[in-house]
Order: C-alpha cells, then sequence, then structure tokens
C-alpha cells in the first residue's frame, strides 16, 4: 500500500504533511486512524489501524514471563499513540517520538508496503549509506526465489 521515499519538514507544531500518495492509497483502503510508535534503528513506525491491530496481536502473544518480551512490549507500545490524517494531510508526531528518532525538521518518510517510517534526515541518510553496498547479499540471505 505505501511505496516510495518522501524528503518533507515538520511544521512549527511538529505535524507531517503525509506524501499525496499515501493519503491516497489510504483513502482507497478505507484508513481513517493510524499509529505511531518507536520504530527500529531509530525511526518512527507508523501503521494503519488494522495492520496495527495485527501487529499487536502478534506482540501480545510473546510470554510476559520471557524477560526480552517485556523489555519489548513495553518499549513498544508504551510509545504507542493514534493520530487520524487532518485535513490537510498532516499527523501530529509527539515529542518523545521525535527525540527517540532525532528528528528535528527534516524528515524522509519511507513506504515500506504494510507501514510508513519516519526517519530524521541525517539517521536516514546515514543508514542508507552504510546499508546499500550489502542490499544483495541480504536479498541472497532473506529471500528464497525457488
Amino acid at each position: 500500500m505505501f511505496y516510495g521515499e518522501y524528503d518533507h519538514s515538520l511544521d512549527k507544531k511538529g505535524r507531517i504533511i503525509l506524501p499525496s500518495k499515501f493519503r491516497i492509497a489510504m483513502k482507497e483502503h478505507y484508513v481513517e486512524k493510524l499509529f505511531l510508535t518507536r520504530g527500529l534503528d531509530e525511526c518512527v513506525f507508523v501503521f494503519p489501524e488494522e495492520e496495527w491491530k495485527s501487529q499487536e496481536a502478534r506482540f501480545r502473544a510473546i510470554p510476559f514471563t520471557k524477560r526480552e518480551g517485556r523489555k519489548f512490549n513495553r518499549l513498544y507500545f508504551s510509545g504507542a499513540v493514534d493520530a487520524v490524517v487532518d485535513k490537510q494531510g498532516r499527523i501530529l508526531v509527539p515529542r518523545y517520538l521525535k527525540d527517540y528518532a532525532k528528528i528535528k525538521r527534516e524528515v524522509v518518510i519511507l513506504g515500506v508496503s504494510n507501514r510508513i517510517e519516519i526517519w530524521s534526515k541525517e539517521k536516514w541518510e546515514e543508514f542508507y549509506r552504510t546499508s546499500k553496498e550489502s542490499f544483495e547479499d541480504v536479498a541472497e540471505k532473506l529471500v528464497n526465489l525457488d
């Protein structure tokens, strides 16, 4: 549903305008609510409500008796907040999520199939620079095309 890489900026109130292609996809899939939380690699994950519910069920199944499961769920769910896109296509990113992702003003918004990721421009450029060379190696390890 979400694809591409887009450069954007936070406005003075800490809001981000979602790319128009994402807003069109949300409308086509009847998405009204998004959920934001701490993502991996110091970005913010943004899920449509239906995908969020699927992720929540999956992570809720992790036994709370396992220390790592408790740690992950605490950080993941305590960082979660729901958001509705306003008429100008904006969502508010809470201060604690901006701090977590080291977002100041310039951001890169990524479409990663079932989710959106919001990165500080600097963190994304660093991740991309250090990861692009291993893209094919990672594909060989993870993707079975047989």
